[in-house]
């Protein structure tokens, strides 16, 4: 049982760390970033498991861990209102070719960034853009006239 209210808690606090760390950051990972995840895993699964090496432990965390999210899947899908705290929204960047600074302040992203991911969709100039958005999974849509 403690296996398992461990990986509870662990489920939760990756599910808060990762809204704390932005969208942005997580769908642009650079190499440091990849390795500080790896080290992270480490550390959750020492958090976890501490000593138990078992083939039982490991089956159980991981179970535990995939129900979770299954469960918080079927969550976001029936209930709506939990939807924008697991899933988050998407968040409108650019409208009507007018870039929203105080947005790209907010979600910790420059203007040059949100210039190179223009030109990465073969857009000139985001005076061309009608809308951009941030998408759930890191990702910016631009919406041309």
């Amino acid at each position: 049982m403690d296996l398992v209210l461990r990986a509870t808690f662990v489920f939760f606090l990756i599910l808060v760390v990762t809204r704390v760390v932005g969208r942005r950051e997580l769908s642009s990972l650079e190499p440091f970033d990849l390795i500080l995840l790896v080290v992270i895993g480490d550390l959750v699964q020492q958090g976890v498991t501490q000593s138990d090496y078992s083939l039982t432990g490991a089956t159980t965390v991981i179970v535990t861990l995939a129900l979770l999210t299954v469960a918080t899947a079927w969550l976001s899908f029936r209930v709506r209102r939990l939807r924008p705290l697991l899933e988050g929204e998407p968040i409108v960047l650019i409208a009507d070719g007018h870039v929203l600074e105080r947005t790209l302040r907010r979600e910790r992203l420059t203007r040059t960034e949100l210039e190179a991911e223009a030109r990465l969709a073969k857009i000139g100039s985001l005076g061309d853009v009608r809308f951009a958005v941030l998408e759930t999974n890191g990702r910016i849509s631009f919406f041309t006239t």
